[in-house]
């Protein structure tokens, strides 16, 4: 089984793009397998702390990366991987378009999914008022009533991205002061067609065939009905081991892969960047995404040498 790439990157978020860019650099063949172009960012309404950029959307800034990766050599498929396996030293995947790819080396750079609140009516009205993007799915909901479950700097950004488009945003978290930073804080408080209701969670989800209310429940009140025409789900994320668990790689007790200061897995030939990894102190950002992609190239770089 011969390799036709040098390196294989699963994930096209910046993670996965950057060590392309670094690998092209270093005139290595790549080849990046993503479902997303640009990753969970893109579903990002602005990116304020990214150098060089004091505010960019973050669909602007997922393309900007990869058009950065392209330019320089990388090859960057929108397809998902389905299954892959490690044979005489190669490792081959297999993707949902039915198509095989060899490599030498692999990085994972899955990243990670959005958390569910665990309801059972949540798929039911998923694309029918549920949504976990607002910048995916905010415009459906022009000057509609929605809610935002969550009180981290997602859901407070993803409130105000609504605010500009509906006539009330509900932000409903279940804590009794928002964990997002304070210039966020400060934005949804200034704005007035922005309402959060503290210490209630949603129990429940109604309607038809679409949305149309949330049964909301406080541990020491009667519940009680907010009528929204949408949900938004903002409430962290979990990691994408799908691929980690089949090649049964080292994991910690919260499912992050763990790496080492190269970035290395416990599998030979295999490497890990960006949200899925154990590294950066869990400081799930776009530029520490984008070191450790950096970082896993240089160092597959020196393991192709030997």
């Amino acid at each position: 089984m011969k390799p036709e790439y040098d390196l294989l990157i699963v994930g096209a978020g910046p993670a996965g793009l950057t060590a392309s860019i670094y690998a092209a650099r270093y005139n290595l063949d790549v080849l990046v397998l993503g479902a997303q172009q640009g990753g969970l960012i893109t579903d990002a309404h602005k990116v304020c702390n990214y150098p060089g950029f004091p505010e960019i959307d973050g669909s602007s800034l997922g393309e900007k990366i990869k058009d950065h990766a392209v330019e320089y050599g990388a090859e960057v498929k929108m397809e998902m991987v389905d299954g892959k396996e490690k044979s005489d030293g190669v490792f081959a995947v297999k993707t949902n378009f039915g198509e095989e790819y060899k490599a030498k080396t692999v990085v994972l750079a899955t990243g990670t999914e959005r958390r569910k609140l665990g309801l059972e009516e949540e798929d039911e009205f998923l694309g029918s008022g549920v949504s976990y993007c607002a910048t995916c799915d905010g415009r459906f909901f022009k000057d509609k009533v929605v809610g935002v479950v969550g009180g981290s700097d997602a859901a407070a950004t993803a409130a105000l991205y609504l605010s500009d488009l509906g006539e009330k945003v509900y932000i409903i978290y279940r804590r009794d002061e928002l964990r997002c930073v304070e210039a966020w804080k400060n934005q949804v408080a200034g704005t007035d067609n922005i309402e959060v209701i503290y210490e209630n969670e949603v129990a429940s989800l109604r309607g038809g065939d679409n949305l149309e209310a949330v049964e909301l429940t406080q541990s020491y009140k009667k519940s009680k009905e907010l009528k929204v025409n949408g949900l938004f789900i903002e409430i962290g994320s979990v990691p994408n081991t799908d691929i980690s668990e089949n090649l049964e790689l080292d994991v910690d007790k919260k499912g992050y892969i763990k790496v080492g200061d190269d970035q290395i897995t416990s599998m030979d030939g295999v490497w890990a960047a960006g949200d899925i990894t154990n590294n950066s102190n869990y400081f799930q950002q776009v530029i520490t995404a984008n070191a450790e992609g950096a970082v896993a190239a240089e160092s597959i770089y020196k393991y192709l040498k030997k």
